[in-house]
């Protein structure tokens, strides 16, 4: 019989060789991840909830016209009378930190994969790893690496949501017309020129639908996150379901329902926008 493989142990020496040498490297990201996620929440809530609301709501009507105006407001005032708005906020800066983490880590990485398909052979398994693999993994070497809190699960939605960004600024960009790369050749573009005025304009849709998944998948960890001290509305649908209170969670799962719907259709609609820019 052939003896069982020691990939355990091997997984844990990593990641313990990694815990003892890199320890300065996790301090510093953890330091800028969480000032980030600070600011951001800070922000959120300096601002009165009902202007907020108005805010939102405008935004929403200039996306996406009156149907989603009505229901920004409407589902945005729900969870302020509900009591989940300091929550909501929380969630939402724990979000839009992964979220804008996934971008400015995917769109490059997107980017160079399109270039040269070596990149691209070898970041897709890795992509398939990330997407596949069971969320809860994750956050062991993130608690590891940078104990409990905020940071290891932005660590986490991170990992977990940046493969949609990557793909699909790749699929943007080679499915740039040729007959176009072409024609910028021929007029002397040089590479940087192609890519930034001929490229990537053209690829904004399918880099903002990257966008839009990222978002959906960051969002989709909140509850996940709460169990290693993440805040934020997760944390309300994770004590309920500890506490077998049916209500109490239904009222917190409705808070991030109505916050993903508003993600998702602000995404979409700009997303629409661009496409008709661009037909």
């Amino acid at each position: 019989m052939i003896p069982k493989m020691p990939l355990d142990e091997w997984v844990e020496s990593a990641v313990d060789a990694l815990g003892t040498h890199l320890s300065i490297f996790f301090d510093a990201v953890s330091m800028v991840i969480e000032g980030i996620v600070n600011g951001i929440s800070t922000v959120l809530h300096l601002v009165p909830s009902l202007l907020f609301i108005i805010i939102l709501g405008a935004i929403a009507y200039w996306f996406a016209r009156l149907p989603m105006t009505l229901f920004t407001i409407i589902g945005l005032y729900l969870i302020d009378n509900l009591g989940y708005w300091d929550h909501t906020m929380d969630t939402l800066a724990l979000v839009l930190t992964s979220a804008i983490i996934s971008i400015v880590l995917g769109i490059p990485l997107g980017i160079w994969c399109a270039k040269d398909q070596r990149v691209q052979n070898v970041l897709t398994p890795i992509l398939d790893f990330m997407q596949t693999m069971p969320a809860f993994v994750y956050l062991i070497p993130a608690v590891t690496f940078f104990g409990l809190g905020v940071v290891p699960g932005v660590i986490a939605s991170v990992i977990f949501a940046v493969p949609p960004t990557i793909r699909l600024t790749n699929l943007g960009i080679r499915q740039v017309p040729a007959d176009l790369v072409e024609a910028s050749n021929a007029f002397g573009s040089t590479s940087g020129q192609m890519l930034f005025k001929v490229q990537l304009p053209l690829a904004v849709p399918s880099i903002m639908a990257g966008v839009n998944q990222t978002l959906m998948l960051a969002l989709s960890m909140v509850v996940i996150s709460s169990m290693i001290g993440a805040q934020g509305i997760g944390a309300d649908v994770y004590r309920a379901v500890t506490q077998i209170k049916t209500g109490q969670g239904f009222e917190a799962g409705l808070s991030i329902v109505i916050l993903a719907i508003f993600l998702d259709r602000m995404t979409q609609h700009l997303v629409k926008r661009k496409r008709t820019k661009r037909g």
